[in-house]
């Protein structure tokens, strides 16, 4: 339910869009290569002050909100200006060790896992409706320190926020192990544990629902933890830890710690008194972390990585259709998913004619202020991320790729990138191989099923994957034959609590969300004792 729900809130929001921009923007044909047709509001119009007021900076430790030890900040920007918001405590290894102190302390003396689950479950589920009740609040300083559109933080990604704290309320009181029959007189059980003290890292791109995904299993299961937040977006992870003092949630099970990676993240992730560490973010971070962790204590890692993940449109595909979802599947986030669809593989007996739409499309795109109604693409995260996408599309050029659409700046402040298109892509190109995380759309063409499977899964990542195709025989075919952890068939992004994911390959290790994440979090213990005269075996 809360799948369709999402999917058909980005629909709509998709489809308001796209009729609304066909006014928004001039036409410019130059060389006949290149035709832009964009929204230029991040240069023209007055930003909207966002409704929001920025009440929390500091670290929350042992249930108080404290300094850095250093008493330094680091600013938090607006991507809409790269103008300063905020100064946040910034984060070292003296935090982190204040952090885990209370952390350990609240797991091995503390209520929390001694409490019954059902009041665990309790809490969460207070904690969910806080969201829902701050859920303005929560979507206008997302898009404030994030630039993803508000539109999108408030009615698909908050929801999907209060969905995934409910979800994991109801798994609290039904974790559970086993009874175990063995060879011999004696009574076996297992018992399913809290592992202890985690330590969690997520990224910039996904701020909220990334808290979820780490804090919502990790607390269901017993767990105490220390989260580290991306310095790009350390504003709404101290906002909702705010709220889960006021659900009732003990002090030091929840520390949230603001901080570079090298300086906050590396203490966190090589903590002797850490039992468990969760990080999403790239793949060359991830390798850090596990490295980390391994030369440490030998902690268990969970990661979800990076990707570049195919979009394969087959011959049968109703082409205005996959041109739509491959639009979503790219562009979605301002191109800042791990699950992109960024290689988009295009049968060649379709190819001109979705070359021509998929252009078409993205020179629609109402590119402004995230704040805005019917703007559905806002700033790059900040100025490092856009150099590098602008890079990318420099690369795109000189390999000889053709330039359909976009490719440059949009507007004079601000991250704002042109929704960009290329065609005539080959593997081998640094935009067919590289996980470029903007808004940049490789297209690709294909003859054969065989050959289309042999080149998308020819690269180090594995997370996701899509398939646009009629024929029930051909979508069985590929979302076999994909070596990816999820594969979406005519659809892209559906997302739902129960729905695990993760990646293969060098997108990661374990899954995030449903069922499997408790595995992430528990402890299995056998118990065996010997029975006399037992009445059966």
């Amino acid at each position: 339910m809360a799948a369709r729900r999402l999917s058909c809130l980005l629909s709509r929001s998709l489809s308001a869009s796209s009729s609304s921009s066909s006014g928004s923007a001039s036409l410019l044909l130059s060389q006949g290569r290149r035709v832009n047709r964009f929204s230029t509001a991040a240069a023209t119009e007055e930003l909207i002050i966002p409704p929001v007021q920025i009440s929390h900076t500091q670290h929350l430790i042992n249930g108080q909100f404290v300094d850095a030890a250093s008493g330094k900040t680091f600013p938090a920007y607006d991507p809409r200006t790269g103008e300063v918001i905020a100064h946040v405590a910034e984060g070292d290894a003296e935090d982190i060790n204040r952090a885990v102190a209370a952390a350990r302390k609240a797991f091995d003396e503390g209520p929390w896992p001694k409490m019954s689950a059902y009041e665990r479950s309790r809490i969460l589920l207070r904690f969910a409706d806080l969201v829902e009740k701050h859920s303005e609040e929560l979507a206008a300083l997302e898009t404030w320190n994030n630039g993803k559109p508000y539109e999108q933080a408030l009615h698909a990604e908050l929801p999907m926020l209060a969905r995934l704290f409910h979800y994991y309320a109801g798994w609290a009181d039904k974790i559970h192990g086993l009874t175990v029959p063995a060879d011999g007189k004696y009574h076996v059980q297992t018992l399913h544990e809290p592992i202890g003290v985690a330590g969690q890292i997520i990224p910039w791109n996904f701020p909220l629902l990334m808290f979820a995904w780490k804090v919502g299993p990790a607390l269901a299961c017993g767990n105490t933890i220390v989260l580290k937040s991306a310095e790009q977006t350390p504003l709404t992870a101290l906002y909702v830890a705010k709220l889960f003092q006021e659900a009732g949630l003990p002090p030091g099970v929840l520390n949230v710690v603001s901080g570079d990676g090298p300086t906050a993240g590396a203490p966190l992730a090589s903590h002797m008194d850490v039992d468990k560490v969760a990080f999403t973010g790239s793949t060359d971070t991830g390798k850090i972390i596990l490295e980390l962790a391994a030369r440490s204590n030998l902690k268990p890692v969970t990661l979800e990585l990076g990707g570049k993940s195919p979009f394969i449109i087959c011959e049968d595909a109703d082409i205005d259709h996959a041109v739509e979802l491959a639009h979503f599947a790219l562009f979605f986030n301002q191109g800042q998913c791990c699950c992109a669809g960024s290689r988009t593989f295009v049968h060649e007996r379709v190819y001109d004619e979705f070359i021509e739409k998929a252009k078409a499309r993205a020179v629609k795109r109402v590119v402004g202020d995230p704040f805005k109604k019917g703007v559905e693409q806002g700033p790059q995260i900040d100025n490092e991320q856009f150099e590098k996408v602008l890079r990318y599309i420099r690369a795109g050029i000189d390999s000889d790729a053709t330039l359909e659409c976009g490719g440059g700046r949009l507007g004079s402040k601000g991250y704002f990138i042109e929704p960009t298109v290329f065609s005539n892509v080959k593997d081998d190109m640094l935009i067919a191989k590289d996980e470029i995380f903007g808004p940049v759309q490789s297209i690709l063409k294909f003859k054969e099923l065989d050959e289309v499977v042999r080149r998308a899964n020819a690269t180090r990542y594995g997370l996701a994957a899509g398939v646009f195709t009629r024929n029930i025989d051909t979508a069985n075919y590929l979302t076999r034959a994909l070596r990816a952890g999820t594969v979406w068939v005519n659809c892209f992004d559906v997302f739902d609590a129960a729905i695990p994911f993760g990646g293969y390959k060098m997108s990661g290790i374990g899954r995030e969300k449903g069922i499997y994440s408790l595995h992430n979090y528990l402890q299995v213990k056998a118990v065996v004792t010997p029975l006399k005269n037992p009445a059966w075996l």
